[in-house]
């Protein structure tokens, strides 16, 4: 199993140009297979380019970048950009946000996300293809049409044009649409086995067979909420803010069918009227231990691995973690942990 840090992990509020280096190269010495940047209150792509200047190795992933803020043309030149400069390490992870956030925040039109989205990547591979191997630019869609690129516009070919793309997906049509064209799916950390099995698994398994593809060709990372602890003092605590973090997602619209494959919807609809009303700090007391263990994978450092293979290991290929590193002894159990997951 691979495992995937984050910039901010490491680099935590210090965004700076000497900061985002020392977490990149941190990550790549602690043995980690790749580390990413998403984007909340900054720019995904900037750390990405420091990064792949810093480090040699390590892949190189934004997780997520938004899509629907940005059109495909701005995408496949930051891609390629970043292909190029990584030698080869770079994959694009695209998610679509939700819709308040890409009208009111980023004011760009909005449509229904899986057909967009299909558009989308195949705007893009039609986009580096042409980059890359010539002919002509003619792409025509519902949301996206590209026929313009004089040659002073046109990058040219690179000499790893193979650029990974996945997208972070929940529902079944937009999971159908990674089976069928990504290289890869990011699964949100609000999630469960029983809907990876129920849900997951079948719908990218159709979106494959719809492009005749395997399923085993589709790198899935992710599958849930992962927290490790040094002690089981220091667990308990961390229970709690998880509890925090899954009535907060649990009381969220678009994850509703997550909650209605338990037969949680009556827990969902309440915390949904709690978020309304404002009343967040009671809302994790909606979330019972059952709840908590059905989403979150948790331990203290000597066991969590093995707990992370035998619950994420049955179907991801990746999985996200991380722990506060204060001293050396805390510097080696991280690796130790992270050689464990990486020898499976």
């Amino acid at each position: 199993m691979k495992v995937n840090a984050s910039i901010g992990t490491y680099a935590g509020n210090n965004y700076s140009v000497q900061h985002i280096a020392d977490a990149a190269v941190t990550a790549e010495k602690h043995g980690y297979d790749m580390i990413s940047s998403n984007e909340t209150a900054h720019n995904p792509y900037l750390p990405l380019a420091i990064a792949a200047e810093h480090t040699n190795e390590i892949s190189l992933q934004t997780s997520i970048a938004l899509s629907f803020s940005r059109s495909p043309m701005d995408t496949a030149y930051l891609a390629w950009d970043l292909q190029n400069l990584s030698n080869g390490r770079f994959i694009l992870g695209l998610g679509t946000q939700v819709r308040g956030h890409i009208v009111r925040r980023f004011s760009m039109p909005w449509s229904a996300p899986a057909p967009r989205t299909r558009e989308y990547i195949t705007s893009l591979k039609h986009i580096w293809d042409y980059w890359q191997n010539g002919g002509k630019l003619e792409f025509s869609g519902d949301s996206y049409s590209f026929n313009l690129m004089p040659p002073f516009f046109n990058p040219g070919p690179i000499e790893f044009p193979d650029i990974k793309v996945s997208i972070a997906a929940v529902n079944p049509n937009m999971l159908a649409v990674a089976g069928e064209l990504c290289d890869g799916v990011i699964l949100h950390s609000f999630n469960t086995i029983k809907y990876t099995e129920e849900v997951v698994i079948p719908s990218l398994k159709k979106g494959a067979t719809r492009a005749n593809r395997n399923i085993e060709d589709l790198s899935i990372s992710g599958g849930g909420f992962i927290v490790a602890a040094k002690n089981q003092e220091d667990l308990e605590i961390k229970r709690e803010k998880t509890k925090e973090q899954i009535s907060f997602y649990a009381s969220t619209r678009s994850y509703s069918d997550i909650m209605k494959v338990h037969g949680w919807q009556d827990t969902h609809e309440k915390l949904y009227r709690m978020s309304i009303d404002g009343e967040w700090s009671k809302m994790k007391y909606e979330i019972s231990d059952d709840m908590l263990d059905k989403f979150a994978v948790m331990g203290t450092y000597d066991e969590i691995a093995k707990k992370i293979l035998d619950s994420y290991g049955k179907f991801s290929d990746s999985v996200s973690f991380s722990m506060d590193i204060q001293s050396q002894k805390d510097e080696d159990i991280l690796m130790q942990i992270l050689q464990d997951l990486k020898s499976s």
